[in-house]
């Protein structure tokens, strides 16, 4: 089976036995989002027991607020925070759980019934992960709103490894911005990378397929979430992308690249600009000769000494770390599937 769209009638929402799950959230400096947040996921009917707050020393006392909330804390240092050695926290913490839901603090869901939504796809035992919807803030420009209509449109899909012949490293595609996975299945896939500059649910995602698993979209569960970056900033953030890509080359050769997806993008993004805010297609041009340069900086990485890379990265502590180039053996291990 390949992608396949669901109607709001094939997702039904079922009372689940929220004992069986638990939600983890990485926290740094989280105080000024603290109430929205917390409103939201009280909301959602979990036990406050069952919700984790993996925080990376923040000084703005987002701990005592969570013990406050009465969720379980567990605190690390920053320079010890990891996209996916975090996470990976939260999946061993969870040892009695079936569904782990991953959250950021700025991602804030949509209505009380964002978590039940995700959740209910796991009623069919294929799907061993999914991700919900992410919707523009409110006061989001054209370009921020682009892409996540783009990224997150209205249809829910589910896929599995033949979708990647169509799709191609879309795919693979998955966002721990809001996503939930069977635990079962994430631990048959390794679990989360111990040491990744970023996109360890991509990761994780590729390897569930290359497993067998399928992973779904979920447009009808929804949280509110973009970022309104500056230029430097989505430089930084596709150079850890071309980083990412030189350290697991093995998800380019197994689902292809991304270029067509690429282009296609640039192309809605300029029509989507054209009419609603078309003062913004020279910085939208200058974005994307950014990123493509980024990307490929990226790519080559191992060219360049440790202080451009951390100067480059939106990931700098990264670098002080295990570098990507001391980690050939590491993924070889850890991608063997077969």
């Amino acid at each position: 089976m390949g992608s396949m769209a669901y109607g709001s009638s094939d997702l039904p929402l079922i009372k689940r036995d929220w004992s069986k799950v638990g939600v983890v959230v990485p926290t740094f400096n989280a105080a000024p989002l603290w109430e929205a947040l917390r409103s939201r996921l009280d909301l959602q009917g979990l036990p406050p027991e069952q919700i984790l707050i993996i925080d990376s020393s923040s000084t703005d006392g987002t701990i005592s607020l969570a013990k406050a909330a009465g969720y379980r804390c567990i605190s690390i240092t920053k320079s010890d925070f990891n996209h996916g050695r975090t996470r990976q926290l939260g999946c061993d913490h969870f040892d009695w759980a079936d569904i782990l839901i991953y959250i950021t603090q700025d991602a804030l869901p949509a209505d009380a019934t964002s978590f039940s939504t995700l959740c209910s796809v796991f009623v069919d035992p294929k799907v061993g992960a999914a991700c919900g919807r992410q919707l523009p803030r409110p006061g989001a420009n054209a370009i921020e709103r682009h892409a996540r209509l783009f990224n997150y449109p209205e249809t829910s899909t589910q896929r599995n490894l033949s979708s990647r012949a169509y799709l191609g490293i879309k795919a693979a595609f998955l966002s721990n911005s809001f996503a939930a996975y069977r635990r079962s299945a994430l631990l048959q896939a390794g679990g989360f990378p111990s040491n990744v500059i970023m996109a360890e649910d991509s990761v994780v995602a590729a390897r569930l397929l290359m497993g067998g698993w399928e992973v779904a979209y979920i447009a009808e569960a929804a949280v509110i979430h973009s970022h309104s970056l500056s230029i430097w900033q989505e430089f930084s953030r596709y150079f850890d992308t071309g980083v990412h890509h030189a350290c697991e080359p093995w998800i380019r050769e197994t689902f292809g690249g991304a270029g067509n997806e690429g282009k296609r993008f640039v192309i809605s993004e300029l029509f989507y600009l054209r009419t609603h805010q078309v003062g913004l297609i020279p910085s939208a041009l200058i974005r994307t000769f950014s990123k493509l340069f980024a990307f490929q900086l990226g790519l080559r990485e191992k060219y360049f000494p440790v202080v451009i890379k951390r100067s480059l990265s939106l990931q700098p502590s990264f670098w002080t770390t295990l570098k990507p180039e001391c980690l050939p053996q590491l993924r070889d291990k850890e991608v063997r599937l077969h």
